[in-house]
């Protein structure tokens, strides 16, 4: 076939021409505008000082910059996943044909869809149970066979397997999966669930172990990692599980609902393995330890054995003092017996006189003869007795009906003394009781005449102010009101808004003396 050659007269742009005419074009189109958006894929300053994001809602997404010198000014920094209001001006960018915005200012509009739909998931997976620390179970020390679900072609797998070779090989089942996009969810909780309904002791061995890996990008990018069913697949493991989703700064559901979460696929590896040369090394010192102090051990029981052995006495040694003593005690025996005998004779020949001299028919004949002695003296001393009694009760009884008397009348005249006291004090009560009340009543009245000339309410009522800041906080001077600085002034009959602004150069404090209305931020 031959190309159609025919002449046209559409003017040939170069590549550069067509670029820098789309951009002034769009400059001039859209030289101002504010869009409204969730920030996505914000990773904080460049290390230009630049800032890049993304805008985006449910059905298109826009590139945005903020330059360095704007992004110090900003009072709203951009945070990933807040909804926002950028206020600037749409470009393009000729080296790769795209549009963005270039940021000028920031303005919260609200959470954004997908924080607040991973918000909501969250609380509602928390409050089933699937993220309590009870349910989590260790990792094996040493595990035969380790699950991996991941992407066959991604870096991850790779530096998962190196860092096993590194630190104790093992044998490794690699589940493929897509980790970004629609079917990705799917595809992760059934891999868990696939590793989970091996048999044990089956052709392919069951994991002791599962991995969860994926490199880091936005939350669009790991969006599938925070899908319901990839959580309950999760926490239904029957087999502990490790999830090394994104970087360590990137959280996503499954890390709550896994058993351990590694911030990086490589420190998943680093988790579930020990390192098999430091095992080794350690074992071998064991050992030399163990045999070293067992060697110890037996050189100071052979020394421990040879001193005991030097120490202890001949049978010669032993029984010779023994001999000695028990022929001193046999040539004592006999002469200490006989005086023993004698001492014990003696002592019952005293014993027996002593109980002589108390015995009872003794104590009886004493007794008998101090009776005698008595005869019928006692029968004239208690009649004696009872006679200088009852004179004394007659003279006491006597003493106390006067002495009666004499306090009763003593007690009647004191008696009428104070009710002669307490009715004159009755009757001057009265008038004082009076006085005092007068003496009260004005008083408070001065004090209430002077709490209304001091009230800041009897200002307000002529016609002044009260300025206060949005925190209610009084503003004394000009100089503490800042440019669109909400205010709240106070009249005497309610509050109105204001918004600070100042009319002319403020004067500096102490150069002229204000009223005492202007100091008390009276106006």
């Amino acid at each position: 076939m031959i190309a159609d050659t025919t002449p046209s007269n559409a003017p040939e742009w170069s590549v550069s021409d067509l670029a820098g005419a789309l951009k002034r074009t769009i400059e001039d189109s859209f030289g101002h505008v504010r869009v409204r958006g969730e920030i996505s894929g914000f990773r904080g300053q460049h290390s230009s000082g630049h800032a890049y994001f993304c805008l985006k809602d449910q059905n298109a997404r826009l590139d945005a910059v903020i330059w360095k010198g704007t992004y110090s000014r900003l009072r709203i920094k951009p945070e990933e996943g807040l909804e926002v209001i950028a206020t600037g001006r749409v470009t393009t960018f000729p080296g790769k044909s795209t549009y963005q915005i270039v940021v000028e200012s920031l303005e919260p509009a609200g959470v954004g869809a997908l924080m607040a739909l991973l918000e909501e998931r969250r609380r509602k997976l928390t409050a089933e149970g699937l993220f309590e620390t009870a349910r989590k179970r260790p990792l094996p020390y040493l595990p035969k066979v380790i699950g991996v679900i991941t992407s066959p072609t991604g870096s991850v797998i790779r530096d998962i397997l190196h860092r096993l070779e590194d630190r104790f090989p093992r044998r490794v089942l690699v589940w493929p999966v897509r980790v970004q996009g629609e079917t990705s969810a799917a595809e992760v909780a059934a891999a868990i669930r696939g590793f989970n309904a091996m048999a044990p002791g089956g052709t392919i061995p069951r994991p002791d172990v599962l991995i969860v890996a994926r490199g880091g990008g936005s939350i669009e990018d790991l969006w599938g990692f925070n899908e319901e069913i990839v959580v309950r697949a999760a926490a239904e493991s029957d087999i502990p599980l490790v999830a090394a989703v994104g970087h360590e700064t990137d959280w996503t559901l499954i890390d709550h609902a896994a058993d351990m979460r590694a911030p990086t696929p490589t420190g998943a590896a680093e988790m579930v393995v020990p390192v098999r040369m430091e095992l080794l090394a350690g074992v071998h010192d064991l050992a030399r330890r163990h045999m070293e102090s067992v060697l110890r051990m037996l050189d100071r029981r052979k020394a421990d054995l040879r001193s005991v052995a030097r120490a202890l006495p001949t049978p010669d040694a032993l029984f010779a003092s023994k001999r000695q003593k028990l022929d001193l005690a046999s040539a004592k025996l006999g002469p200490a017996l006989w005086r023993n005998a004698r001492d014990h004779e003696n002592r019952l020949n005293e014993t027996s006189r002593a109980l002589a001299r108390v015995s009872p028919a003794a104590r009886v004949a004493t007794m008998r003869a101090r009776l005698d002695g008595v005869g019928q003296r006692p029968h004239g001393a208690i009649g004696r007795v009872f006679e200088s009694r009852a004179v004394k009760l007659g003279e006491l009884g006597n003493r106390l009906n006067a002495a009666r008397a004499l306090l009763l009348r003593a007690e009647i005249t004191r008696i009428g003394q104070q009710r002669e006291i307490v009715l004159r004090l009755a009757e001057r009560l009265g008038p004082a009781f009076d006085a005092q009340v007068a003496r009260k009543r004005a008083r408070s009245m001065a004090s209430a005449q002077l709490f209304d000339s001091l009230n800041y309410k009897s200002v307000l009522a002529r016609g002044f102010a009260l300025v206060r800041d949005g925190e209610g906080r009084m503003l004394r001077s000009a100089l503490a009101v800042s440019d669109g600085q909400p205010l709240v002034l106070e009249f005497v009959d309610g509050t109105a808004d204001a918004t600070g602004g100042r009319n002319g150069k403020p004067k500096a404090a102490g150069k002229s003396r204000a009223s005492p209305t202007e100091q008390g931020a009276l106006f």
